[in-house]
């Protein structure tokens, strides 16, 4: 279990210091939560889960609706974005 929750704080990690790059160069909030929610339809459609909570996510994904989505991909930016 420790390695699972690792590796899902090391995505977790790597997320915030993309929202972070993206954010210091300028793009709004906005631009940052489309791409995230294209990423996420990316990663849904293309990459299969490897732990509990990446299946989570997906699920949870492939659940919404287009607007579900959004709100997923905002949450998961605010999750990562503390500063």
């Amino acid at each position: 279990m420790a390695t699972v929750l690792k590796v899902f704080d090391k995505w977790k990690e790597f997320l915030a210091e993309r929202v972070s790059q993206a954010g210091h160069a300028g793009m709004s909030e906005e631009t940052i939560a489309k791409l995230a929610f294209q990423i996420g339809e990316f990663l849904s459609n293309k990459v299969d889960p490897e732990n509990e909570q990446e299946r989570l996510l997906k699920e949870l994904w492939d659940a919404g609706d287009e607007q579900e989505k959004q709100t997923i991909a905002r949450l998961m930016v605010k999750l990562v974005d503390k500063g």
